[in-house]
């Protein structure tokens, strides 16, 4: 082993070791609510994300809804308390408590019409 290679080794070793060192001397003189509390903060910078996700997944599945447009039966999915308009037919829905309902002014009676068949006396 040459002088050069023992010194590049060192180097290296010397710049992982010197922040344990720096923690170290931190809690021995004392300051080990600093070194405590940076830990906290990493540890919380590496959980924060894992919650935040954890979070919106439940958010995503209390609040999307998947249902059939009332005039077509096409299958389409949007987000709770929303309004969307149904791709198939162009119709304005209003998605309320998990279900789809046509958005309609006020005054606007919605009928559905049913076929009669006539019969011709002749």
């Amino acid at each position: 082993m040459s002088l050069k290679s023992f010194q590049f080794s060192f180097f290296r070793l010397a710049s992982w070791l010197t922040p344990f060192l720096v923690i170290w001397l931190l809690g021995y003189v004392g300051l080990g609510w600093l070194v405590n509390s940076f830990l906290i903060l990493v540890g919380l910078l590496f959980l924060a994300p894992v919650l935040g996700f954890v979070w919106f997944r439940w958010w995503l599945q209390r609040n999307m809804v998947q249902a059939q447009c009332p005039v077509c039966t096409y299958e389409l999915t949007a987000l709770n308390r929303t309004q969307v308009q149904c791709p198939s037919c162009g119709e304005l829905l209003k998605v309320e408590q998990g279900k789809l309902n046509r958005l309609t002014p006020p005054g606007t009676i919605d009928v559905q019409a049913v076929e009669v068949s006539a019969v011709s006396e002749d």
